[in-house]
């Protein structure tokens, strides 16, 4: 390299020069400043000699392939000094090319000091993971910790504990003796459990006086029961903080991976309730996850099963529930409804099976299944002359997941005689309120392919203005739990009659369920509702019933006529 040139580059950068077998033949100034190296040390010497041993022996394989083949390398190294201690440097390595020959002479390194940097963003990294009071993982990192041990325990088919860990009194620590004092106590606190624990357990902070623990390798019940009983001795011994002596002690909630074989969050809410039943009943002990619980867990797992098979096999089917317009007396519509036909036990109610599967992919499949099956039979029915459309429950699961409107585009696509208006999708005003964003931007996406939707079960959720506002939905179903009483109760009379004057407001149509009486169909007409649906008219029936029952079907039958007239 030509003399100035040199000399600028020394000046400004970390600078050294290697032979062909990687000798070190030229270092500046910086260089054994920076490595603690004096240049008669270095010269001659490997450049492995600077080595932190951190690196895998891939990456500096990958470097040398690189300037062999006479192309730059550029990357970060971390070196160790001679007094032992590592240090970062960003490099560029060039290879000198004879421009006769074409052959690499020797190879040359630009390096500038980036320790600094790599330090702050260690610290970074370090402070978004970890509670700066204790240094203990945080909330986030804790996710990510408990989601990696929970899949090592799936692969490997070895149990794990997560424990929820509460302090009892602490919040008389601190009304007491003051906040500098409480946080001097959750430090004490950390470090304890940090002892107690064994290498392979984590302990994490959540928020508060909150711990998670997640004790790994446990063998059984009478080895966690020796583990928590530890754990709660350790806490339960006197704390000397700022001259006083306190006294704390601890509530703690245990589930046990298998035995509650769910995902991370779910492990997590578990421990929480066991947790908050340790410190009901007397605190100062821990819970574990009732066992009735993972019963219940287990039974659900088997009906899930069943109803996957009897989707398969054919056994689920649907009947039909008209919907009155109690002025004109015609049948306006119908509902669908699931039901099971179990080759032993008969007819099955929905109510026996299906809240089982709602919290299950599966409710996805039956959803679908169900739609399919509605644009088949109303497609039938128009081709009988029959233009009755129908409404459909969607389950919670079902109508968040992202593709849902994508996947009805496609149903409603394979079904092209039947108008996509003819589809009614009926979504419980719980699971609105409590998704309203989703709900919201499904709903808005759905109407534009044609579908319309009903607010159901309404009045048993907020009943809010604002979110009726935001839920655009063309009907509103008044529960039957106001309907049924209206006649001799005041408050659902004035609900009811509150809904009826919501919809009408809002230009909404509304539905009353549960129609079981005269009077009660009278009622709803004068306080103009003017369809319902209910065991008045008729029980849910099988397709194949509904022409001849519509037929024969007459409003002056039920003596409700009169109030249309």
């Amino acid at each position: 390299m030509d003399e100035k040139y040199r000399r600028a580059v020394d000046a400004a950068a970390i600078f050294s020069e290697t032979d062909l077998t990687g000798r070190i033949t030229y270092v500046n100034d910086q260089f054994c400043g920076m490595s603690g190296y004096s240049r008669d040390e270095l010269l001659g010497r490997n450049h492995r000699i600077l080595s932190s041993g951190l690196h895998p022996a891939g990456f500096f394989q990958g470097m040398w392939r690189t300037l062999t083949e006479g192309k730059v390398w550029r990357g970060e190294i971390c070196n160790r000094a001679k007094d032992g201690s590592l240090y970062w440097v960003d490099s560029t390595m060039v290879p000198l090319v004879d421009e006769r020959t074409k052959q690499v002479q020797k190879y040359v390194s630009i390096r500038f000091d980036v320790s600094e940097k790599r330090q702050l963003l260690q610290t970074l990294q370090w402070r978004v993971g970890h509670d700066v009071l204790t240094g203990l993982p945080n909330r986030a990192y804790l996710s990510e910790l408990l989601v990696q041990s929970l899949e090592f325990s799936r692969s490997e088919h070895i149990p794990l504990a997560v424990c929820m860990l509460d302090l009892d009194g602490f919040k008389a620590v601190n009304d007491g003796y003051g906040h500098a004092s409480g946080d001097l106590l959750l430090v004490e606190v950390a470090s304890r459990l940090r002892d107690i624990i064994r290498g392979e357990d984590v302990v994490a902070r959540l928020a508060g006086d909150e711990f998670v623990l997640i004790l790994r390798y446990v063998r059984d019940t009478d080895e966690l029961n020796r583990a928590l009983r530890r754990i709660l001795s350790a806490i339960s011994e006197p704390y000397s903080i700022l001259g006083a002596q306190i006294n704390v002690f601890a509530s703690i909630g245990v589930t046990l991976f298998p035995l509650d074989d769910e995902d991370a969050d779910t492990l997590l809410r578990h421990a929480d309730q066991a947790m908050y039943v340790a410190k009901q009943s007397g605190r100062n002990r821990y819970q574990l996850f009732d066992v009735s619980l993972e019963q219940e867990v287990k039974a659900t797992h088997q009906t899930v099963q069943q109803i996957r098979q009897a989707l398969a096999a054919g056994e689920l089917c649907l009947h039909f529930h008209p919907k009155i317009n109690l002025r004109h007396g015609q049948v306006v519509g119908f509902e669908a409804l699931l039901r099971w036909q179990h080759p032993i036990r008969g007819l099955v109610s929905p109510k026996d099976f299906l809240a089982l599967i709602e919290q299950t992919d599966l409710i996805v499949d039956v959803g679908e299944w169900v739609m399919d099956q509605v644009m088949a039979q109303m497609r039938e029915w128009q081709e009988a002359g029959h233009c009755w459309p129908v409404s459909v429950n969607i389950a919670a699961r079902h109508f968040q997941r992202a593709d849902f409107v994508e996947r009805l585009q496609q149903l409603l696509a394979q079904h092209p005689e039947v108008a996509p208006h003819m589809l009614d999708l009926e979504i419980a005003e719980s699971v609105a309120i409590d998704h309203i964003e989703r709900v919201t931007e499904h709903l808005a996406a759905c109407q534009a392919l044609g579908v319309r939707f009903s607010l159901d079960d309404f009045g048993t959720g907020y009943s809010s203005l604002s979110y009726l506002k935001r839920l655009p939905t063309q009907t509103i179903k008044i529960d039957k739990s106001f309907v049924r009483d209206i006649l001799h109760d005041k408050d659902d009379l004035a609900l009811t009659q509150a809904v009826i004057g919501l919809a009408r407001a809002f230009g909404r149509e509304v539905i009353a369920e549960g129609l079981e009486t005269l009077e009660h169909g009278q009622l709803l007409l004068r306080m103009g509702c003017e369809v319902a649906q209910g065991y008045y008219f008729a029980q849910p029936m099988p397709a194949d019933e509904v022409p001849a029952w519509a037929a024969g079907f007459d409003l002056l039958n039920y003596g409700a006529g009169e109030e249309g007239s």
